[in-house]
């Protein structure tokens, strides 16, 4: 069984853990962006990807230093969002970091798809913009034509499913038609029920996900059926792959 979990915008710089380092499997199609964006100018930046004019400032000089051995984290704590706060990296155990670098992986706008002990540099993109390298596609269509069949084989080479943990924008950044004829994916909701309706809470299923993400690491479930056990902050199980707080 395979997790397909997103990116977070916001990243840090991190020394790691004891796991052996590995290299993004996309690593040419990273660097092929990375120049494209590193000849934008800050106030280009701040109007492409919608960040503040510090934000932009700052990525200016990450892309002008791409790639930078000094900033190099690996993947899974390279990402500061709620997801991986969650997921709490830090503090799986060596063996299960190594059961996460086989089932666990990371959608980047960057770098295609990533495993948790890829080395990665600090970036900020969005899946919506087009570049002149990519063909003036966004890089939501570049991708998709590069991973699709890619990621198809590497979840069969396992045993056919998929548990997509993550937001729905990723799935554009696959042919997730493809995706869904050719896998057993598995797409486990999470919902708050107020005043007898149930509802989609960001904040919430973004916990969630990082929660089931470490839940099926620790436990090395492979039976996508034993995922009903997953309980965390008083969601439950309320049929199917249904969560209900």
């Amino acid at each position: 069984m395979q997790i397909l979990i997103g990116c977070a915008k916001k990243m840090r710089i991190s020394a790691g853990t004891d796991m052996p380092a590995g290299m993004p499997h996309f690593q040419d199609n990273a660097a092929m962006i990375a120049a494209q964006m590193a000849s934008y100018s800050a106030d280009e930046l701040q109007q492409m990807l919608g960040i503040s004019r510090k934000l932009a400032a700052e990525n200016v000089l990450r892309y002008n230093a791409w790639p930078d051995s000094s900033t190099l984290t690996p993947a899974v704590m390279a990402y500061d969002g709620i997801v991986f706060n969650r997921l709490s990296p830090t503090t799986l155990s060596a063996d299960d970091m190594r059961y996460a670098c086989g089932h666990l992986f990371i959608a980047s706008f960057l770098y295609g798809l990533l495993r948790p002990s890829d080395l990665i540099n600090p970036y900020r993109l969005e899946g919506k913009v087009a570049l002149p390298v990519t063909s003036h596609q966004s890089l939501f269509d570049y991708w998709k034509s590069v991973l699709t069949d890619w990621f198809i084989d590497k979840v069969k080479a396992d045993d056919g499913v998929l548990v997509n943990l993550a937001s729905n924008e990723f799935r554009n950044m696959f042919d997730w038609k493809c995706v869904e004829k050719e896998l057993t994916v598995i797409s486990p909701d999470f919902k708050v029920e107020e005043g007898g309706r149930l509802k989609n809470v960001t904040i919430y299923a973004k916990m969630c996900r990082g929660a089931m993400t470490r839940h099926i690491i620790e436990n090395r479930i492979a039976d996508p059926s034993l995922l009903s056990g997953f309980t965390f902050e008083g969601f439950r199980n309320t049929g199917g792959y249904d969560f209900v707080m």
